[in-house]
């Protein structure tokens, strides 16, 4: 089976300057335990990751490929195929790793909207959509907010008004994938050349509005639980799946946690009604508590700010500046241990 990469996104630009006579395009539609599974313009390959690969990826675990991925990719007369090369991602979904080092893990890559999914149905949690967010906005896509389930409250556009207040500068649309309602606005962001990533917790109904915008039943869903009215986690694996008619969509598995890595100017944008208010301040290094002519506290008194984002604000600005101290902790470290292993290598050289 043939595939029309340009639908996907592929373009001249990236064929002009990753042509390789040797190797051949395609995009990664999922990785799974060092394995990735690539469209290429002649059909879908099993590619394990070349020496070239999995050596970068051992100084950063993050040039691994990912799903949306470009990659440039061997057969071999043995019919083996390799991925030789991850092209460079125009865009990309970074959260910061469970463990101890601070390094960050890529959900999706080259995509050209990042929607946070977040369910009507019991109620919106507004933090949650804060932090997911300013990962949208770091990622370099364009964020939106995508609220499903609107057919079980009572009235969707008094929900997603309140949404709004969150979610400044973004658009916010409520759907049901049930009933098709809001999908007419959603639609465009998946046409020819571009993708939409989902990103959101595990019940919000992304593999069902995967399965509405592909008209068929490529991704697993489950019911909601009667007991709360909470979706049930269905995906465990992050996939691009192609739209007929051209376009993706990027899938992810719910996510619990997202830790923010490098995120400050996602959580700006995130943010950016409460960034202006402390750009107001009379003084640059106003700590909003009890200097004068301070416009963050003068917001909260008249109701301008509500307490419960200025906390959600101060919560996730720690976190980041928390995790750039760590990744500067780690650069160094690496640094200077290198500098040993230079003067170790200069003594023992005959």
């Amino acid at each position: 089976m043939r595939f029309d990469l340009a639908s996907l996104g592929w373009d001249a630009a990236l064929g002009s300057a990753y042509s390789r006579h040797d190797l051949r395009p395609g995009r990664v539609v999922r990785v799974d335990r060092g394995v990735c599974v690539v469209l290429c313009a002649d059909g879908t390959y099993r590619a394990s990751l070349a020496g070239a690969i999995l050596a970068g990826a051992a100084a950063d675990p993050a040039r691994l490929p990912c799903a949306g991925d470009w990659v440039l990719v061997r057969v071999w007369p043995d019919d083996r195929v390799t991925a030789e090369v991850v092209l460079p991602r125009r865009t990309a979904i970074v959260r910061r790793t469970a463990g101890k080092a601070a390094t960050g893990q890529v959900l999706a890559a080259n995509l050209d909207a990042a929607a946070v999914v977040e369910p009507m149905h019991p109620t919106p949690d507004m933090a949650r959509i804060e932090r997911m967010l300013a990962l949208a906005w770091a990622s370099g896509a364009e964020p939106l907010v995508v609220l499903t389930k609107c057919d079980l409250v009572p009235d969707p556009a008094a929900v997603a008004a309140q949404v709004a207040e969150v979610a400044p500068g973004v658009p916010v649309l409520a759907v049901s994938a049930q009933t098709g309602a809001g999908l007419a606005q959603l639609r465009p962001r998946v046409a020819a050349g571009l993708t939409l990533a989902l990103l959101g917790p595990s019940g919000a109904g992304k593999s069902t509005l995967v399965n509405a915008l592909a008209g068929a039943p490529v991704m697993v869903t489950q019911g909601i639980r009667g007991v709360d009215g909470k979706g049930r986690h269905t995906t465990t694996y992050r996939a691009l799946i192609p739209i007929p008619g051209g376009g993706a969509v990027l899938d992810t598995p719910g996510i619990r946690a997202v830790g923010l890595l490098d995120a400050a100017g996602g959580l700006d944008h995130a943010f950016v009604d409460v960034a202006e208010l402390a750009a107001a301040c009379r003084f640059d290094d106003c700590a909003h508590r009890v200097e004068p002519g301070c416009a963050v506290r003068a917001a909260l008194e008249d109701g301008g700010l509500s307490p419960r984002r200025w906390e959600s604000w101060c919560k996730l600005q720690r976190e980041v500046a928390f995790e750039t101290r760590r990744r500067d902790a780690r650069l160094a470290a690496e640094a200077r241990g290198g500098r040993r292993r230079g003067r170790t290598d200069r003594r023992i050289r005959p």
